[in-house]
């Protein structure tokens, strides 16, 4: 049904071939092919009718602008039906490149949260083991301890002002998004951050995060394990501002970041996920099911991770079986990335079933062999797997996925587990009526612009007061503080810039492949440019021909 209904709504609004109007449901005889022409319309070959005048001004001007946006509001209205909704699948996977599965013969995979996906069950564990080591190894204030973890308050991919202790969200252009930057647990205004940083909400390029998402000032946190991690950040901050303490923030950063990594080097983690892996990995059966089918297929399959063998071997007897490293020619563990893919002097070391390094010479990497540490060029030379024929795919857009695309040419599959939330949220009707009116609004108000007596100003001003306000509404549909991980208010944020640049694929986790042929090819949809925006919503709305105030506008078009 939602597909009729949107076959119904594009047969109203569809652009005349050779005109630049829509088309309508009949035909007219002074344009063949559009109806007839509302108030203001034209199109080209017919003639074109003289612009209704606009009113002089004042209250009269007034009562014109409203009427156009009440127009504005019904036209918007009829274009969204309401079967429109659900139109994206969670369970899909975008493509960024156009890529064909057909040519990719070989398949890698990092391990956490690629071929292991973990429950959210997982953050507080982290977070408070995290915030005791804190207190009893760092010797930070007791009173931290009434802090637990809150899954709501950060998004992934947000960056860290150490110097200024400042949480906020960037843009794909540097700029902070107003609205999104926290000092502890408590929202900085806006006037501040703009004093913060000289008097705009840039920041140089020279301060932002590096290629690996670490800057000299300031740090972007890109991996799923990052959230406990600004969550105790936050709340640590929030404890030493709240109770007057003073503090250094380099120092405070720095142990924060030192207790999270503790719980990972003393395998605290790992101990969690092994005795509970029912509670802990989730999509097991999915996993096995996607591996399966590859090897099936003919395909050739890698497991590149950080991780030890002991827990990725226990991980995998769960969800695949006790014979897993059968699907798989090569297994490299510990293999330390981003620096496996980029530092040419570590060797491969070959380990027994017992996890003792052997110190023999590796010539060649066998079948059901596990390799520790090595580099990627003598990956390469071993194994002459090269360019677009690999795809592998990670959860971490540094770490994971960068280098292989830029530097080596293969094919790259981002997981992004919160893909899946935010599609739920996307295909629900009030957040398309939000999107939908947002942007007519917006177009209403780049066109209506033209117009500067005092109470024409009063009714943009009340415009832009409603659009900022959809536009706060639209953000806490995601996230209170900081809305989506995909979007500030209108541009990408800088992480889903970085996630175009570094994966050819994104889909929710690895399961998605089960839904597509081996052979399958992925096209990206064609976005439109700027100077392509009539192709967009509000465009569509403001410049159809049945607004009546089109020919009023033909001034300044």
């Amino acid at each position: 049904m939602a597909g009729a209904g949107l076959r119904a709504a594009a047969r109203r609004w569809l652009p005349c071939r050779g005109h630049g109007g829509p088309r309508a449901a009949s035909s007219s005889p002074s344009c063949p092919g559009c109806g007839p022409p509302g108030p203001g319309a034209h199109c080209p070959g017919a003639p074109r009718p003289a612009p209704a005048p606009a009113p002089a001004g004042g209250a009269e001007l007034s009562a014109h602008l409203w009427a156009r946006y009440q127009d504005m509001r019904r036209l918007v209205h009829d274009l969204l039906p309401p079967e429109v909704c659900s139109l994206l699948n969670p369970a899909a996977i975008y493509a960024n490149n156009e890529i064909s599965l057909r040519d990719v013969e070989v398949y890698g995979f990092d391990y956490d949260y690629t071929l292991a996906q973990y429950a959210d069950a997982l953050h507080p564990e982290i977070f408070s083991a995290a915030r005791d080591i804190l207190i009893e190894h760092y010797k930070y204030p007791e009173g931290i301890r009434k802090y637990d973890y809150d899954p709501s308050f950060a998004i992934r991919g947000l960056h860290y002002d150490i110097q200024k202790s400042l949480l906020m969200k960037i843009d794909a252009f540097h700029y902070v998004q107003l609205g999104t930057a926290y000092r502890g647990l408590q929202p900085v205004p806006d006037e501040e951050v703009i004093d913060l940083y000289g008097g705009t909400q840039h920041i140089p390029l020279y301060q932002m995060s590096g290629f690996y998402g670490k800057g000299p000032s300031i740090k972007q946190f890109m991996d799923i394990f990052s959230l406990p991690e600004m969550a105790l950040l936050s709340c640590v901050v929030d404890h030493f501002l709240s109770h007057g303490l003073e503090f250094d923030q380099a120092h405070l950063y720095k142990d924060v970041t030192d207790a999270i990594r503790d719980v990972h080097v003393k395998g605290l983690m790992y101990q969690w996920i092994e005795q509970d892996m029912e509670k802990y990995i989730l999509r097991g059966d999915e996993t096995f099911a996607v591996l399966s089918r590859l090897v099936a297929h003919g395909k050739q399959l890698f497991l590149i991770t950080n991780s030890p063998f002991s827990f990725v071997d226990k991980g995998m007897r769960h969800m695949v079986g006790p014979d897993w490293r059968q699907l798989f020619d090569v297994v490299i563990v510990q293999a330390d990335k981003p620096s496996f893919f980029t530092d040419r002097r570590k060797p491969f070391r070959k380990l027994d079933e017992k996890g003792s390094l052997h110190w023999d010479r590796i010539t060649r990497l066998e079948k059901g062999k596990i390799y520790r540490q090595g580099n990627l060029y003598d990956f390469l030379r071993l194994t002459e797997w090269r360019g677009p024929r690999v795809l592998y795919f990670g959860d971490h857009l540094y770490s994971d996925l960068a280098d292989l695309m830029l530097r080596h040419g293969w094919r790259t599959g981002a997981i992004i587990p919160e893909l899946e939330r935010e599609i739920r949220i996307i295909n629900t009707e009030q957040y398309m009526h939000s999107l939908t009116w947002q942007q007519a609004l917006t177009g209403l108000l780049e066109r209506m612009q033209t117009y500067q007596d005092a109470e024409s100003q009063q009714v943009l001003a009340a415009w832009m007061k409603e659009r900022q306000e959809l536009r706060c509404i639209t953000k806490a549909l995601f996230n209170a503080q900081f809305g989506s991980i995909f979007r500030t208010f209108h541009n990408p944020t800088y992480f889903s810039r970085r996630l175009v640049r570094f994966s050819d694929l994104y889909m929710a986790s690895l399961s998605c492949l089960l839904n597509y042929r081996v052979d399958f090819t992925f096209y990206p949809r064609r976005t439109p440019l700027q100077h392509e925006a009539p192709l967009w919503m509000d465009q569509l709305c403001t410049g159809c021909m049945k607004t009546p105030f089109l020919g009023d506008m033909a001034h300044i078009r």
